[in-house]
């Protein structure tokens, strides 16, 4: 009886401290997330501080400014030159097999502006046709030098333009010679399988890749479709053009 009577003094006593307590103990607990949270928002808040963003701005305007900048300064030439070879797989003759022919390419383009220009383009291929046995491919005849010579003319231009390189496409049309009898002692082409000796159209599509070595001093390389019409067909011949081309002449 008399521990009875302890325990329900100690349960009186203690009955209107224990809310106190608690609301300690929640609002101890509660205290390191307000403060993280409003740490964190602070953070945020400082991380967007108008100060900061235009910082960020100004930062990629310069950036934007020097790219236009080496763009212009590369592409911003009226005259562009270029000395280079060529490669072309080429069918001398309507039942012949293709031919490796090497070429020596020689261009020169004037630009209106930094994308579109105008280029002149002469070249000259020459390569080995094998024409087989027969009653005239005697000696020399089985393997006989061929030749041919193209100047053409047309648009140029660049649609894909960075301060170290660019890609353009180009378009040309013009005249081509071939020589097929050079080679053959004195047997008429056709003989052999040949094309006969002749002048007929040419045209030219390719895709030039240009790397910049400087703004002046141009690395190319060129795959191109080459279509001719000797033999009143047409010779659809695929290959490429690489070379160095030099910029000159402010617009």
């Amino acid at each position: 009886m008399h521990s009875y009577r302890r325990f329900t003094l100690f349960l009186a006593l203690s009955l209107p401290v224990m809310p106190v307590l608690m609301a300690q103990s929640s609002s101890s607990s509660s205290n390191p997330t307000q403060v993280q949270g409003s740490s964190h928002g602070s953070q945020q808040l400082s991380a967007q501080t108008p100060g900061e963003t235009n910082v960020q701005a100004r930062i990629e305007q310069r950036r934007a400014q020097r790219r236009a900048t080496a763009i212009h300064e590369a592409y911003d030439h009226r005259w562009e030159s270029f000395v280079g070879i060529g490669y072309l797989r080429f069918q001398p003759g309507p039942s012949l097999q293709r031919l490796t022919d090497y070429a020596w390419d020689l261009g020169l383009t004037r630009f209106s502006s930094e994308r579109l220009g105008f280029t002149l383009d002469g070249r000259g291929y020459t390569g080995t046709a094998y024409v087989g046995i027969n009653q005239y491919s005697q000696g020399n005849y089985t393997r006989p030098k061929v030749s041919q010579y193209a100047v053409m003319f047309g648009p140029t231009y660049r649609f894909f333009l960075q301060p170290k390189y660019s890609i353009a496409g180009r378009v040309l049309g013009g005249w081509a010679h071939g020589n097929f009898s050079g080679d053959t002692n004195g047997v008429t082409p056709d003989l052999l399988g040949l094309y006969d000796d002749g002048s007929t159209f040419a045209v030219s599509a390719s895709v030039i890749g240009e790397y910049n070595l400087s703004p002046n001093v141009v690395f190319r390389l060129a795959p191109e479709y080459f279509a001719t019409g000797y033999g009143s067909t047409i010779q659809n011949s695929r290959g490429f053009t690489a070379g160095v081309a030099y910029r000159f002449g402010k617009q």
